[in-house]
């Protein structure tokens, strides 16, 4: 599976990335009125939001090769990118009818992103072990 992300990552990381973050940008620049709204939480809509944004940007960090400091510290980066972009986001939406910017939402934005790391960190990791573990069989049997 890693290496199948890697051989694939323009369509499987990187475009995915794009898109998610241009849709977000676009429902958090809609006016109250026009926002989707649902019965969940604002907060959970914040910390699912961040943690999906936070899982293409690891995987983008992480399959990356021009900057090895990125690929090397993926989950750093992400919570840096992450919550910088999640306040700026906050910051945004007073400038935009009916919205205004909380503090709590920032903490849900974070709060998302550092799980999402954790997790895809972890899966990542595990992804990479059994590659290594499945060319380690095939070098050793002939």
């Amino acid at each position: 599976m890693y290496s199948y992300l890697w051989s694939h990552k323009k369509y499987l990381i990187h475009i995915p990335l794009i898109i998610y973050w241009i849709i977000l940008f676009i429902l958090t620049s809609l006016p109250s009125g026009m926002a989707i709204t649902t019965d969940i939480s604002d907060k959970v809509n914040h910390f699912g939001a961040y943690g999906l944004l936070s899982v293409f940007l690891y995987l983008n960090l992480h399959f990356q090769n021009k900057l090895k400091l990125f690929s090397k510290y993926p989950g750093i980066f992400t919570l840096l990118i992450a919550s910088t972009y999640g306040l700026l986001d906050e910051i945004h939406q007073m400038f935009v009818p009916g919205r205004s910017a909380e503090f709590l939402d920032w903490v849900a934005d974070f709060s998302g992103s550092l799980i999402a790391v954790l997790i895809t960190g972890y899966i990542i990791k595990k992804f990479k072990q059994n590659e290594i573990e499945k060319s380690k069989l095939k070098v050793g049997t002939f």
